[in-house]
């Protein structure tokens, strides 16, 4: 079967001018059109052969979509754009008008995972160059789309606050992305937040490019059934061009740039395009498609229609588009071979750089004057702190502005510091991390919430693909730093179920950078969302974990005793790795966190008339473990409990447990721990959740052992 490469090598010098031609096109852009897209099929070749000689490590082309790098030379260089990893001719259209010389040099770079390599350092084949405005994505399942969302919304939130941006103020964010992934639900739900935003007439400037192909890997897209969903978006104005009509492409992108840009609204352009070589090099095309439809594809090539019409304006002859087709290709294989020697990440602590956890200094607060705070209060206070001293915070999520939260956590704030500022969303939690995403790229610090734990699920792949990778793939020339606040943890009575009593954080723990606090009392919360506010300005990504139960707490062990309230106070930082120690008995130390700590405090005081005094400290901070400062507590006693309010299975406790036994620690250590199970509703939930009673006849019996 003739390959794509011997198609074109037999069909450019067969190129004749046409006589009902069109002549009223740019032949300098046409001309870089081509370049563009010669360059880039180029590349797919190279990816392949230095694959084949184990120096290569990625192989998913844009061969067939070449037409992309009409958004390339159209846009602006310092348009931010989000891509998918098929907008190889973009890429290279954009670099050419940067005027940059090394366009080639990086993407090998990248094949190769070289440590030179400009974007992410050797870490993955991205598409990306701060210097480009191309802000890498891995770019699957459309993970992208949520983030570019919110990066043209925090273009518009800057308009309106007055405030300047990375970028220009007639930005327009571009998005690509495949016919396939579409489909998916956080496309879906990005396209469909965009015609939200779009009614509202709240200015967000997105193109959305839906690149054609009409396959999925194997699976091909129903026929018509893109362009009929997405030419249905209410408020957004759609185009299509096709990728082997290079006059009207032009036209067409051109159109949906210029709409995009003086309207501030979303905006879609559907480019039909076609797929050659496979979805990727390891892809045997031929298992699910025929050679016919293969073949006919080779007529719908982007690369030789651009050829021809610049044939018809004879501006080449079949002859010299051939001669250039070949010289590019001896350039970039020139380039592929000079990169093989080139060096790569090689110790561990190389590759998790970007990950690496930034100093934050501990600061002793004061105390106010005021009444006593519950957590709820504390929480509240500390977030109105913020927004008043850092003019870049923002605070949204589902029912927080007019509400003021489900809880009442953010109540207030909206009226003080305004809609822009402080505001709901609609209710999808994609669309809410993708706004956070998406605002920290524009210069903001969000503070997003998500308003019960069991829905972070519902979109936790927009913090581990997404939020949390963004620094390890720019090798941290690219950060979003944000504070997700998350009502969760179990105990919630009168109100419950598995929705609102979630007690599992195992999805948050193993995001690698991903940085997890747990506030437990009033006291510590205002530190804690301190220290988070702090790490997130220095671009970390942090998930502040607050348990529901405890919101509105006064009282520890009899009504009225105020001992789950704090004073008001000003400036505590409490940084990672800094533990709290409540108590100074020397026969158990308790290791706990979150619900547990109240729970242990209890049990304290229930041991103590039994004749048992002990220690509680609180973990605060899941992620990273403070593993130090517990195997430094833990030495000083011969007995350790680990209360974990999570699940026996993938709980905290476990990571306890471990960094004891990694530490040689020789005392005796016990673990109780709340069941393998959902949380039902109602009384039954107190049968499978971790009970004071459990704590204190686990204490009593290592005690007496």
């Amino acid at each position: 079967m003739e390959t794509i490469d011997e198609y074109v090598v037999r069909t450019l010098p067969t190129l004749e001018p046409r006589p009902d031609a069109e002549d009223h096109v740019d032949l300098e852009v046409l001309r870089a059109l081509f370049t563009a897209q010669v360059q880039s099929r180029h590349l797919d070749f190279a990816a392949r052969w230095l694959q084949a000689r184990g120096q290569g490590h990625y192989t998913i082309g844009s061969a067939g979509h070449e037409s992309n790098a009409a958004l390339g030379l159209l846009s602006e260089v310092t348009d931010p754009a989000l891509l998918h990893y098929r907008s190889g001719g973009l890429y290279a259209a954009r670099s050419a008008k940067a005027g940059r010389e090394d366009g080639v040099r990086a993407v090998l770079l990248s094949l190769v995972s070289a440590r030179s390599d400009p974007m992410s350092g050797g870490r993955h084949k991205v598409f990306g160059h701060p210097a480009l405005s191309i802000i890498p994505q891995t770019s699957t399942i459309a993970s992208h789309l949520p983030r570019a969302l919110g990066l043209g919304l925090g273009l518009g939130f800057a308009h309106g606050l007055g405030r300047h941006t990375a970028w220009p103020d007639d930005a327009v964010v571009l998005c690509s992305f495949g016919d396939a992934s579409a489909n998916h639900s956080t496309a879906v739900g990005a396209l469909n937040a965009a015609a939200y935003l779009a009614h509202r007439g709240l200015p967000c400037p997105v193109l959305f490019v839906c690149e054609d192909n009409r396959i999925g890997i194997s699976t091909a897209s129903p026929q018509g059934w893109p362009g009929v969903m997405l030419d249905r978006l209410p408020g957004i104005e759609y185009r299509a061009a096709d990728g082997d009509d290079p006059v009207g492409l032009l036209a067409q992108t051109g159109a949906a740039l210029d709409a995009v840009r003086s309207s501030r609204r979303p905006g879609v352009l559907h480019l039909s395009t076609v797929r050659f070589l496979g979805h990727a090099g390891s892809d045997a095309e031929v298992a699910y498609r025929t050679r016919r439809q293969i073949e006919a594809d080779y007529a719908l090539d982007p690369l030789v229609a651009t050829a021809q019409v610049l044939v018809d304006a004879d501006v080449l002859t079949g002859e010299s588009a051939l001669a250039a087709y070949e010289h590019l290709r001896d350039v970039v294989m020139a380039e592929a071979e000079s990169v093989l020697a080139e060096a790569r990440l090689d110790s561990p602590v190389a590759v998790m750089a970007p990950l690496a956890l930034p100093d934050v200094a501990s600061v002793a607060g004061r105390e106010a004057e005021g009444p006593r705070r519950t957590l709820a209060q504390a929480i509240n206070a500390t977030l109105a702190e913020l927004l008043e001293d850092q003019p870049d915070t923002l605070v949204f999520g589902e029912d927080v502005a007019v509400k003021g939260g489900v809880y009442g956590v953010t109540r207030g704030l909206r009226k003080r510091f305004g809609g822009l500022r402080v505001f709901d969303t609609l209710l999808d939690e994609q669309t809410i991390l993708g706004t956070a995403l998406g605002t920290a790229l524009a210069g903001f610090l969000p503070i997003p919430e998500i308003q019960y734990l069991a829905y972070l699920h519902n979109a936790e792949d927009q913090l581990r693909g997404e939020a949390a990778s963004l620094a390890f793939f720019s090798a941290g020339q690219y950060r979003n730093g944000m504070v997700v606040r998350i009502a969760g943890l179990a105990y919630q009575r009168g109100f419950g179920g598995h929705f609102h009593n979630d007690n599992s954080v195992a999805v948050l723990r193993d995001i690698p950078g991903l940085v997890l606090a747990v506030p437990s009392h009033p006291a510590d919360a205002p530190g804690l969302l301190r220290s988070c506010h702090e790490l997130a300005r220095q671009g970390k990504v942090c998930v502040f974990l607050e348990p529901i139960a405890r919101y509105h707490s006064r009282d520890l062990h009899e009504d009225g005793d105020g001992l789950w309230t704090a004073a008001p106070e000003t400036g505590t930082v409490i940084p990672p790795g800094q533990v709290g120690v409540y108590g100074q008995g020397r026969d158990v130390v308790l290791v706990t966190f979150g619900n547990g700590t109240y729970l242990s405090l209890r049990a304290a005081e229930e041991l103590r008339g039994r004749g048992i005094d002990v220690t509680v400290v609180d973990l605060r901070w899941l992620a990273p473990l403070p593993v130090e400062a517990i195997v430094d507590v833990c030495r000083g006693f011969d007995r350790v409990l680990v209360v974990d309010e999570t699940r026996r299975s993938a709980g905290v406790g476990e990571g306890v447990v471990a960094a004891l036994v990694e530490a040689r620690y020789a005392g005796r250590v016990s673990r109780v721990a709340s069941a393998d199970s959902f949380i039902p509703l109602g009384p039954a939930a107190d049968l499978v959740l971790l009970t004071e009673d459990e704590i204190v006849a686990a204490t009593t019996a290592l005690a007496r052992e």
